[in-house]
């Protein structure tokens, strides 16, 4: 997992609430054994519609998802996340994500960001009108800012898994930061517990 300290690009306005993981990436995507190339199939189903945001131009590029309340319901596939990143993102905003789909956000490096209702559609506004706006996350502050519209909002996250983005750690990431304590025990232990 790459480290994340400041996220700075553009943003997709997905005015959806309740956006399931089976909308994010449909069920047929999962057969895939890589683990990679599922940036194809994510809102597969919306793409046909030629007036879904990102087929939109102004948005090619953009980095930061801007999604209504409830994002990430659903399964608790992981490819979601992975679509998402494949896709382009770094980050999600959102009022509300599903419990599970930001657990896998934390393990996979895709910021989840929880913003106000208000707040998200203040964002909205702001890049329906100037799709170029950047956004700013900034992973050590906990903020979001938006420098041309003047705004700049702080948002809550543990702090290990602000820790987690920061160094770069996924699971096993953390597991062999405590290499020197796991030598320690596993040398220090009494012999009869290394026998089968």
């Amino acid at each position: 997992m790459k480290a994340v300290s400041i996220i700075t690009g553009r943003g997709v306005p997905l005015k959806r609430s309740d956006v399931d993981t089976d909308q994010i990436i449909p069920a047929e995507w999962l057969k895939r054994v890589e683990r990679t190339g599922f940036e194809k199939g994510l809102f597969s189903t919306w793409r046909d519609d030629r007036n879904f945001v990102l087929n939109d131009e102004r948005y090619a590029g953009a980095s930061v998802l801007v999604a209504g309340p409830s994002f990430g319901v659903g399964s608790s596939r992981e490819h979601a996340v992975w679509a998402i990143q494949q896709g382009g993102f770094d980050a999600v905003i959102a009022p509300s994500f599903s419990d599970i789909f930001r657990n896998n956000c934390t393990k996979n490096g895709l910021v989840p960001v929880v913003l106000s209702e208000p707040t998200v559609n203040r964002i909205w506004e702001v890049i329906e009108a100037d799709a170029s706006a950047e956004i700013t996350i900034d992973m050590q502050r906990l903020t979001v800012e938006i420098p041309s519209a003047g705004i700049t909002e702080k948002f809550d996250m543990d702090a290990s898994t602000q820790d987690r983005f920061i160094r770069g750690l996924d699971d096993v990431g953390i597991t062999m930061a405590k290499g020197d304590a796991i030598s320690t025990f596993e040398t220090s232990r009494p012999a009869w517990l290394n026998q089968r």
